[in-house]
This record gives structure tokens, sequence and C-alpha cells, in this order.
């Protein structure tokens, strides 16, 4: 008899348009795009002021809001009315400022930690209790060098993008092995240093 999988819901948070489609501050998008795409379930659905998808197989919405990062929580409590699922069971992928690249870190709760995405999803669900997989894109090279928001905003640099592949690849294989074999076996095997499978820069 095959075993029943518990219903997600997997967002992806960074901003709609074009122009910020490869910007550091996109890379949620990218990394659920991909997990999507393995499934077979494409990201094109407008619901929810998001685009969606369903894996059926999976028991997995996607959903990438478009409402722009700031107001990332409405799409998201849109779509856990719609769909009747709790906090609980929706995992927030996303860029951080606070890992460098090449890392990831998954975690239960916690502030948005400047993240106005994060902190949108917090105060639009009334809680932080949801997963998050934080998908390090490292700090200005010196400080005072440009905003953080300037930062998020822009594109990376040739040396990083040549790692954002096998980021992408390896963000997207932890979701799978969270999707098969729970969070925790998730946690074990990617939040340590060389788990996406690419080199940090000094």
């Amino acid at each position: 008899m095959e075993e029943t999988r518990e219903e997600r819901l997997i967002v992806g948070l960074g901003n709609p348009e074009s122009e910020f489609a490869d910007t550091r501050h996109n890379l949620g998008f990218a990394c659920v795009r991909e997990l999507a795409r393995r499934l077979g379930a494409p990201i094109d659905r407008k619901r929810w002021r998001s685009l969606a998808g369903r894996a059926e197989s999976h028991g997995v919405w996607f959903v990438l809001p478009q409402t722009y990062m700031n107001l990332s929580g409405q799409a998201v409590a849109k779509a856990l009315k719609d769909t009747g699922l709790t906090p609980a069971q929706t995992w927030v992928v996303y860029d951080e400022l606070d890992l460098p690249l090449c890392r990831m870190r998954i975690r239960l709760g916690g502030s948005g930690a400047g993240h106005n995405g994060v902190r949108s999803i917090i105060e639009s669900l009334g809680t932080d209790d949801f997963v998050r997989f934080r998908v390090g894109i490292g700090k200005p090279a010196r400080k005072g060098s440009q905003s953080g928001v300037h930062y998020v905003l822009g594109r990376f640099s040739k040396a990083e993008a040549e790692r954002i592949p096998n980021i992408v690849s390896g963000v997207a294989d932890a979701l799978e092995l969270a999707l098969d074999a729970g969070i925790e076996r998730a946690m074990d095997r990617y939040n340590r240093p060389g788990a996406l499978g690419c080199e940090e820069l000094p």
C-alpha cells in the first residue's frame, strides 16, 4: 500500500518582472522552479496573487508570490486559506545575507532577521512556525560599498554566477530529501559547509 505523503506548500521568494530575474533576491524563485521542474509541475497558474503549480505525486503546491517581496505574506496567507494547509506545512526558500554563497541553513521558526519577505509572511500569518530554507548570498565585500537593498537587487558577479547552477541544484536536492525523508534528515545533510557541492569564495 502506497504511503500517503503530508501535503506541503513550498514558497519561493523573489520579485516579479524580468528585470529582477537574475538578481540575488530572486534565488528563492530559481530553487523552487528547479524542484518543480524535476517533479513535472509547471509553475504557471495565476492564483493567490502568485504563480502556482501542483505536484500531485508529492502532495505539493508550489507558490511564487507576484506581490513584490515586501508583500509576500499576503500571497502566502491566501494560498494557505484556499488549500487548508497550515503554516507548519509551509516551507519558504529565500536568499540569506548572513550566510556565505554556497551555504544553506534549514531551520524552523525564528525572526525575519531583516528579510522583508520573511517578515511579511510572519506578519500575515501571525506566526513564525514555518520551515525556512535559507540560501546564502553573502554580504557586500566592503562595508559601506553599497546598501543591503542595492546588493540584494544586484546581479551575481562572474565568479558567483558560475556557482549558481550548483547552488540551485543542491537546494532542490535538499528539498527533495526533505519531502522524501523528513526535515531532520535534510538538516543533518545540508546544514554544513560543502553540502551544496560548490566551493565558497574566499
